[in-house]
């Protein structure tokens, strides 16, 4: 039996830091990166005789997120506590929200795939809850023990949980990078997945094709990379199969991914709801949201990522993948529409090329972030309105992209001239060239007339070359079928 004969079943639960400079239910700084411990008042693990209060922050940007993904905002949710003992869990509970959850439903729709094999998933959210991070257990440098460091105790979560809809690791990465753009789109995180701010545990199982009943899935924990978000489902899926093909059973569990081994390793029995015992925090009044704080909040939403995608196909005629690809995060969708609005729409395409190619690539050799490119929409509309004119080539602007990437130029225009990059297009000077390169290469026209066309790329080459790159790719081409006789 082949893994075709089986279906994958994948749900993903996630935890989004939320952006508040403190915690939820104390002053706290969230602030990465302080010393062990500094940052852990008395509400944060729950001393005698001290109350939590709700961050207002936190809740508004539960809410925001709510209204991105079309979901309903309770009016009313409840605080409870989730008790489970864990070393870096002092308090012995987590507050969390069980039954009412400040967010349910709602949904995210995805590009999955490139070129003819894409297409596109609605993946349909259950709910989305507030709650407080646990601390951090420290395995190293502490000789054979470990340490806890509370830093994190009481650091605001929204914890998102899918529908078990997702049929592959690429869906569930593509699903998981929309969500990471998204969160970060409507500023409600920094989605830092180094820092812990974005943090995915994958629900897996797998069925036999045809069959209508889920499998018993295992829990992969603590995935704070796409790659190894994709490495772990593929990993447990094979798993899985391999054991139900040898004749085991599946035991439902939580798993670590060990990204050196590439496999999946039980941590412990997955605990049901019934094991955490939630009951309402006593300390905790319901968390009541207004129809007028809905609408305030929504008042001061941006334009959303799915809203901006459709308005770049429509008005500049771009594939879903080109407008989710530069829709990836609010700072790059600027710096296209700037470029854009620079240019003129009829350079929409090419602007969309440059920016999600050669500017892209520089910034990501470099770990710049996009915001830091050196060179400015306006200098590469300037770029592109050259490129359009007929005054440089495709392989000339490449030259250009460099001058102003180390800014050994201000403009497009001054690159030109410093360079010697402005294309010849005057027929008169370009047709010598052209009956000189037939002369020299008898052999390639031959072969042209023969029928082999990589003769005809090869003579338009030495017609480039012998003009340093400067004659217009385009009049090269009609001028030497007219000599070849074969316009």
């Amino acid at each position: 039996m082949s893994r075709a004969d089986w279906e994958v079943v994948i749900g993903l639960e996630t935890h989004v830091q939320l952006s508040t400079q403190s915690k939820i239910f104390s002053g706290s700084s969230t602030a990465f990166g302080a010393e062990p411990n500094r940052q852990a008042a008395a509400i944060d693990i729950a001393l005698p005789g001290v109350l939590p209060v709700l961050n207002k922050g936190a809740v508004e940007r539960a809410i925001r997120f709510g209204l991105a993904i079309g979901a309903k905002v309770a009016p009313r949710s409840i605080f409870a506590r989730k008790n489970y003992f864990y070393p870096d869990l002092p308090k012995g509970y987590q507050i969390s929200q069980y039954e009412l959850p400040v967010v349910e439903g709602g949904t995210i729709t995805v590009q999955v795939g490139e070129g003819d094999n894409a297409y596109e998933k609605v993946i349909e959210l259950t709910r989305a809850h507030l709650e407080e991070d646990a601390g951090k257990s420290l395995h190293e440098d502490f000789h054979g023990m470990s340490g806890i460091d509370l830093n994190r105790a009481g650091t605001p979560l929204l914890e998102i949980v899918t529908e078990p809809v997702m049929r592959s690791s690429d869906e569930a990465v593509a699903y998981a990078r929309a969500l990471h753009a998204l969160v970060r789109w409507i500023d409600i995180s920094d989605g830092n997945m180094q820092e812990g701010s974005f943090r995915c545990d994958a629900n897996v199982s797998v069925r036999k094709k045809g069959t209508e009943k889920l499998g018993t899935r295992r829990e992969v924990k603590n995935l704070n990379s796409f790659r190894f978000l994709k490495e772990a489902i593929e990993a447990e899926i094979a798993y899985q199969i391999e054991t139900l093909e040898d004749g085991g059973t599946i035991q439902q569990a939580t798993v670590l991914f060990d990204p050196d081994a590439g496999e999946t390793r039980a941590m412990r029995s997955k605990e049901d709801a019934h094991d955490y015992r939630y009951f309402p925090d006593p300390d905790l009044l319901p968390l009541v949201i207004s129809d007028d704080w809905i609408a305030r909040v929504k008042g001061e939403m941006p334009e959303l990522p799915t809203a901006l995608q459709a308005r770049f196909r429509d008005a500049y005629q771009l594939s879903a993948y080109d407008a989710a690809t530069l829709t990836a995060s609010r700072e790059m969708a600027q710096y296209y529409v700037d470029t854009v609005a620079a240019v003129g729409a009829a350079s929409a395409k090419p602007a969309a090329n440059w920016v999600m190619g050669e500017l892209a690539a520089r910034l990501n050799k470099e770990g710049r972030d996009i915001t830091d490119a050196p060179v400015k929409p306006a200098q590469l509309a300037g770029m592109l309105a050259r490129i359009a004119d007929a005054t440089i080539s495709n392989s000339a602007a490449k030259k250009v992209f460099d001058a102003l990437w180390n800014g050994e130029a201000a403009s497009a225009d001054e690159a030109i001239e410093k360079q010697g990059l402005k294309q010849v297009t005057d027929l008169s000077a370009i047709e010598p060239i052209i009956d000189e390169v037939l002369a020299a290469n008898p052999k390639s026209v031959e072969e042209f007339r023969a029928g082999k066309e990589k003769a005809f790329n090869a003579l338009v080459g030495q017609v480039m070359k012998a003009s340093r790159g400067k004659a217009s790719p385009a009049q090269v081409n009609e001028l030497l079928k007219q000599k070849l006789g074969a316009a």
